[in-house]
């Protein structure tokens, strides 16, 4: 089996069932974010990122359309493999082309330096979301 990586973008009709499983290990079973806030009627409005590996489909984000970045995941087997790396860049590479001045997340605390690493900028005090501590971050998209 081939490990090639590909990555796709598309809307929910194209990608949410393969994403949405995704999130539901990643956030529901692993994090165990209740359901009724993960599923927050907001998906049919954003451009979604689908990560495959070999194929198989590891991670997913998705771009909400006031330049919101969210729900990125990547399942248990295919961390430490960059997949949620390329996941960010695609988004501000999208996010870009739809004209944001910016793009901004809420990072799970543990998360920061991961962002960071890729230009976020962390602003504001810590917060509680789905019962676990976030703080937001931006990312500047001017050239």
């Amino acid at each position: 089996m081939s490990d090639a990586i590909s990555m796709e973008q598309g809307d929910w009709e194209e990608l949410g069932s393969e994403a949405s499983e995704i999130r539901r290990i990643v956030f529901i079973v692993e994090q165990q974010v209740p359901q009724e806030e993960e599923w927050d009627g907001r998906d049919s409005f954003c451009l979604h990122f689908l990560i495959r590996r070999g194929g198989r489909a590891l991670g997913t984000a998705r771009l909400l359309p006031d330049g919101h970045l969210g729900r990125v995941a990547v399942l248990e087997e295919g961390r430490g493999l960059g997949l949620g790396q390329r996941l960010v860049e695609a988004a501000i590479e999208a996010a870009r082309a739809q004209g944001h001045a910016h793009l901004e997340l809420s990072a799970q605390l543990q998360a920061i330096p991961f962002y960071e690493r890729l230009g976020f900028i962390a602003y504001g005090d810590e917060f509680l979301d789905a019962g676990i501590p976030h703080r937001n971050m931006s990312l500047p998209l001017g050239d």
